[in-house]
């Protein structure tokens, strides 16, 4: 019988572990590629893990990482799966490794972005060795550029014996909509690409999942179809529902949830006018308050309205593109300084706290982004 939270997924299993007989049987030059899409909740995570346990053999080597979703920073995926683990062995440059690492020693000058990637795929080649080995990509979704790139990179790493796994939201869910797309067409189109899309559970295996759940008495077949009226098939939003009912019978999925308390009213909201500051409190200053409260700095404007020069659009996408300072004054044909100038206005006008964030700015914005060059 399959497991409550494979119901529904039996197919793709069987695939993936097609795949991954690909790599342990040797038969490609580069690595085999699975892409998952699907929206938050439908078991994205849990068809990997699944996967995974069920690999013969089982692989010499996992790396699985994902996005800091609330701070994105280069490189994030490859930081997680350094994260914790021993990396003395590895033959590169220390400081290139803190730097890909994201650790607080890193260096603040950085290799130009072209031998960054080359250095960041030589890290996955020297983890993997001689495989074979499962590189697992989780919320493709919400990465940042350079982890897009270097995953587009490894999908065509010639040598590399691994089964790259890539689980993404759609594109249009993306934190860079346009780059994501891009990175997703680059992976699908690696010959013997296996896509998957996860959508919603049918009504039968909700019935399925219902059945497993509550053997005696089995779930009629008009609560099945209620409970997945309710949850709309979602697998997350049906396991929630059977935690929260656990212990009890099928029908009391068919419960309505408790009520929020009522909102206050606009009236009740509203302060009555004993509660109302009287003028002179208005004016006085409060005595808890500290005193450098007048001389606070005014607000950045919102970046939604940040009005930019010509000259910070043309950095800006050189920001996009991955390039250092030095690179940026080279392509637009001014001083290293001047560029420093601008990087700082921008982060300012963007509301970015680095320059990653400001290139994610760009993007959502579809600013034009000039070709990287190396050096």
């Amino acid at each position: 019988m399959m497991p409550v939270s494979m119901v529904g997924r039996a197919g793709e299993l069987a695939e993936l572990d097609r795949a991954w007989s690909t790599v342990v049987d040797s038969r490609r030059s580069a690595p085999a590629v699975a892409v998952i899409t699907g929206e938050a909740g439908v078991g994205k995570s849990l068809l990997v893990a699944a996967a995974l346990d069920a690999f013969a053999p089982r692989p010499a080597v996992v790396l699985s990482g994902a996005a800091r979703v609330h701070s994105p920073a280069p490189y994030d995926w490859l930081a997680a799966v350094l994260t914790g683990r021993d990396t003395s062995g590895l033959d590169l440059p220390p400081d290139a490794l803190a730097w890909l690492a994201q650790q607080p020693t890193a260096p603040r000058e950085r290799y130009a972005p072209g031998t960054l990637l080359r250095l960041a795929v030589r890290v996955v080649r020297l983890l993997v060795g001689a495989g074979p080995a499962v590189l697992v990509v989780e919320d493709l979704h919400a990465l940042d550029p350079a982890s897009l790139n270097l995953v587009g990179e490894l999908a065509a790493a010639v040598d590399l014996p691994a089964l790259l796994v890539v689980a993404t939201r759609p594109a249009a869910d993306a934190v860079a909509p346009d780059l994501a797309v891009r990175a997703l067409a680059r992976l699908c189109g690696v010959r013997g690409a296996v896509r998957q899309h996860l959508g919603p559970l049918l009504p039968a295996e909700v019935a399925e999942v219902l059945t497993q759940v509550y053997a005696d008495p089995r779930p009629s077949g008009r609560l099945a179809r209620a409970v997945w009226r309710r949850t709309g098939g979602n697998p997350y939003a049906l396991t929630e529902l059977l935690a929260a009912h656990a212990g009890q019978g099928p029908e009391a999925l068919l419960r309505p949830p408790p009520s929020a308390p009522p909102a206050p009213s606009t009236a009740a909201a509203r302060p009555t006018a004993a509660a109302r500051p009287t003028a002179a409190a208005r004016s006085a200053p409060a005595r808890s308050a500290p005193a450098r409260s007048a001389a606070v700095a005014p607000r950045p404007a919102d970046p939604v309205d940040a009005e930019l020069t010509g000259r910070e659009i043309e950095v800006l996408g050189c920001l996009v593109a991955g390039m250092s300072n030095k690179q940026a004054a080279r392509a637009l044909g001014i001083s290293v300084r001047t560029v420093t100038v601008h990087v700082s206005n921008l982060l300012r006008k963007t509301g970015s706290a680095s320059r990653t964030e400001a290139a994610i700015w760009a993007v959502r914005r579809r600013l034009p982004a000039p070709t990287p060059v190396d050096g």
